[in-house]
C-alpha cells in the first residue's frame, strides 16, 4: 500500500518505537508500505528530523532518510492543491496522495479537514494500522 506520511508521523516514531507512530516507521523502513513524497515533503522531512530539540539521533535520521530515498516513490511536479488548507504547509501531502492514489497519515487530522480533501483519505496512525489489521502488537 502506498502512503504519504506527515511529518510528525515520524518524528513520533522516531521518539518511541511503540504505538501506531512507531509501528508506521517499522513498516517504512521494512520497505512493507510505499511511501509517496514529493521534492517539498522530503525537504520537509530532513528539516524537521534535524531539529536539535528534537535530539533524534543524527544515525537514525539519516538511515531513515536514506531508505525512504532508495524504496520510497517520488511524485515529480504534484499540482498545487486547489483548496485553502488551515495550515498550508500540509497541502502537498494531499497533492502527492491525490496524484499517487494513496492515503495521507497524520497524528493530526484538524489540519485537514474533510472540506479540504477531495476524496483523499485521511488517517491517524491508529486507524492506518487498523486497516492493516496490525492493531494487535
Amino acid at each position: 500500500m502506498r502512503i504519504v506520511l506527515d511529518t510528525n508521523v515520524l518524528v513520533a516514531g522516531l521518539l518511541s518505537a511503540t504505538g501506531p507512530p512507531g509501528w508506521m516507521l517499522e513498516a517504512v523502513l521494512a520497505g512493507d508500505v510505499d511511501l509517496a513524497f514529493d521534492m517539498g515533503i522530503r525537504q520537509e522531512y530532513d528539516e524537521v528530523l534535524r531539529r536539535q530539540e528534537l535530539g533524534l539521533p543524527a544515525g537514525r535520521v539519516d538511515a531513515l532518510l536514506e531508505v525512504i530515498d532508495e524504496l520510497g516513490f517520488e511524485v515529480v511536479a504534484a499540482p498545487r492543491w486547489p483548496v485553502g488548507m488551515p495550515d498550508p504547509d500540509d497541502a502537498p501531502c494531499l497533492a502527492v496522495a491525490a496524484v499517487a492514489g494513496s492515503v495521507v497519515v497524520t497524528g493530526n487530522l484538524r489540519h485537514f479537514p474533510v472540506r479540504c480533501r477531495r476524496g483523499v483519505t485521511v488517517l491517524t496512525p491508529r486507524q492506518f494500522v487498523e486497516t492493516l489489521g496490525g492493531d494487535e502488537r
